[in-house]
Order: C-alpha cells, then sequence, then structure tokens
C-alpha cells in the first residue's frame, strides 16, 4: 500500500557529500516515521537517522553531526543530507516508512535501496 522511491546514491570521495532523498506514494493514512537505514557487506542493517511526523529525530551515533534528515509531511518526502563521508559509509541505503494504513493498522515499508560508495 506504500511504495517508496529513493534516489541520490552514487560514488564520492571521502571528505565529500551526498544527499539522499525517498518519496512515500500509495493509499494509506498517514505516515508516522520515515527515515533511512544502511547495509553494508556482511553486516546487518542499522539505522542511519529517523524522523517523527512531530519532528523528533533519532540519528546512529556513527553519523552524528555529519548527516542530516529533514522531512516533508506535507509532500510525504524525507531526505537525507550525508558530509564528510567516510569510506566506512559505504552500504546501500534504505528507505523506511512506518505507516498507518487502516484503523489500528501499521505497517513498515521498504524502498528498493540505493547504492552510496565512498572512496578512499
Amino acid at each position: 500500500q506504500v511504495q517508496l522511491v529513493e534516489s541520490g546514491g552514487g560514488l564520492v570521495q571521502a571528505g565529500g557529500s551526498l544527499r539522499l532523498s525517498c518519496a512515500a506514494s500509495g493509499s494509506f493514512f498517514s505516515i508516522n516515521s520515515m527515515g533511512w537505514y544502511r547495509q553494508a557487506p556482511g553486516k546487518q542493517r542499522e539505522l542511519v537517522a529517523a524522523m517523527a511526523r512531530g519532528g523528533v529525530t533519532n540519528y546512529a551515533d556513527s553519523v552524528k553531526g555529519r548527516c542530516t534528515i529533514s522531512r516533508a509531511n506535507a509532500k510525504n518526502t524525507v531526505d537525507l543530507q550525508m558530509n564528510s563521508l567516510k569510506p566506512e559509509d559505504t552500504a546501500v541505503y534504505y528507505c523506511n516508512a512506518v505507516a498507518a494504513i487502516g484503523l489500528g493498522v501499521i505497517r513498515t515499508y521498504w524502498g528498493q535501496g540505493t547504492q552510496v560508495t565512498v572512496s578512499s
């Protein structure tokens, strides 16, 4: 019921910046939380940053001070500005949304993923 389309990944040198964008569409009452997760080869998927509908944010310690999440509730979009990128930031980044799709029905949705590669 919710489709997430990501854009903005790519290859960047260490110290560079990238901006990831995600747009949600489909049939839902509201999106409670939107955010970004990442998964590096051989590792578990982990939270990068998320923002609740009211604006409360949550960042992984590894990206605090380097990444900023922003969200436009009216447009159902979420962006992640990543600065001072490091090789260890290399991963597939996934957009995540927790949406109310019915009365008392909450579901989690994932985008298809976008590759971010940081060269040293």
